[in-house]
């Protein structure tokens, strides 16, 4: 049997917060309408999506908001706003599946990471998720504990 092949993605942005603080459920891959300058800035890496959500509004449209892409330096005059609003291209069934997500409660949709595609296309992974209580942090922390510990000592034996 061949080995899969795994799709080769840049990370321009990481939201490994968002693990920890939520129960990640359903997770969509959508594109990003950008500017050039935008582009151009992600492709350094420098952008946050730690403190961004995502909204679905009346005409169901989907927007990334507050995430943060750093003004591109090379270019100056026609730089683009960091942390303008930015619509997310989805079809319509999963734009549904999302706005119905959202209406359960208790229930938000976090930005897990932005990457450029094999094509060179800016992508963003974002995912229906539960926000965790603190005793389900401590639980998620005591099971990484355990298996970094069980990891050690199978690596000692053998």
């Amino acid at each position: 049997m061949a080995p899969k092949n795994t799709p080769d993605r840049k990370v321009a942005a990481d939201n490994r917060r968002a693990r920890y603080d939520y129960e990640i459920g359903e997770v969509f891959e959508a594109g990003i309408m950008l500017t050039g300058t935008e582009v151009k800035s992600l492709r350094t890496g420098k952008a946050t999506i730690a403190e961004s959500y995502v909204t679905v509004d009346k005409n169901s449209e989907v927007w990334l908001v507050n995430a943060t892409i750093p003004e591109y330096l090379q270019a100056n005059r026609f730089n683009h706003e960091p942390k303008r609003p930015r619509k997310l291209l989805l079809k319509a069934k999963e734009i549904a599946r999302i706005a119905k997500g959202i209406e359960r409660a208790g229930m938000t949709v976090v930005p897990l990471k932005i990457f450029f595609n094999e094509k060179g296309r800016a992508k963003i992974e974002i995912a229906v998720a539960r926000g965790k209580q603190l005793h389900d942090k401590r639980e998620t922390e005591k099971l990484r504990d355990w298996n970094r510990e069980k990891s050690r000592v199978l690596r000692e034996r053998g």
